[in-house]
């Protein structure tokens, strides 16, 4: 299934998950570009989402205002719905309006892949190629992987550094799929020092050794971060 936490209280953009984009709140943008794929939920901080969300017919439910984040506040949806460990559950950012479903059905299908081997961690997420003018965003996290296409390192500083001129960069896409058990596990390691310091929630698995399976995709979608990447997304609608 389909969880999309939503936090009203954002930090360096508030409210930003209700911004108008095409005449649709964010939110709603968001689970309607993947309503075809699973059963999708809004796991939200604040009540005005969750009326928004049922005003368009989009399942929602209210969560904790204390979660450090969005996979905290999606494990806190997938207990309270009982789901089972086995399943799948990916977890589709709310400020993602113009996520391919094509990134969405790679990711889900890495997962069953972990599924099949029997991985004892199940958690996976999705990447492309950029250019290195735009590795340079801090807002555009780059991923740096082994020859296991797991990651190694996530940043908001451009990596690798290009020290020898022949350096790739690869964009982390904001998406992350998990089973239900390893979505538990995650959230019960302890808070790591990197996570904090770069503010990258994935950091705290790979700080504990767990592998972060990284699928590569092909995407021309974009997150909402600023206020200029909303009238960017604006803009498309015009």
């Amino acid at each position: 299934m389909i969880i999309i936490p939503a936090r009203l209280a954002s930090s360096r953009f508030p409210q930003k998950v209700l911004a108008d984009i095409g005449g649709l709140p964010m939110v709603v943008r968001t689970a309607k570009r993947v309503a075809h794929l699973d059963r999708v939920v809004v796991a939200a901080d604040d009540e005005r989402i969750i009326a928004t969300c049922k005003e368009y017919g989009i399942e929602a439910m209210l969560t904790s205002t204390t979660h450090k984040s969005g996979t905290d506040r999606i494990h806190e949806c997938a207990t309270i719905l009982n789901l089972d460990d086995n399943e799948l559950i990916i977890n589709v950012q709310a400020d993602e309006p113009f996520i391919e479903p094509d990134v969405v059905e790679s990711l889900m299908k890495k997962l069953k892949q972990l599924q099949t081997d029997k991985e004892d961690f199940i958690m996976g997420s999705c990447y492309n190629s950029i250019n290195a003018e735009a590795a340079t965003d801090p807002n555009l996290v780059k991923v740096v992987l082994n020859e296991k296409s797991n990651a190694i390192y996530f940043s908001r500083a451009k990596i690798p550094h290009n020290q020898s001129g022949e350096a790739v960069y690869f964009g982390h896409i904001g998406i992350y799929g998990f089973s239900k058990k390893s979505l538990k596990d995650f959230c019960s390691l302890p808070d790591a020092p990197i996570e904090d310091i770069e503010k990258l929630e994935q950091l705290r698995a790979i700080y504990h050794g767990k592998n972060i399976a990284m699928v590569k995709v092909a995407s021309t979608g974009f997150g909402i971060d600023t206020e200029d990447d909303l009238k960017r997304a604006v803009e498309i609608f015009l």
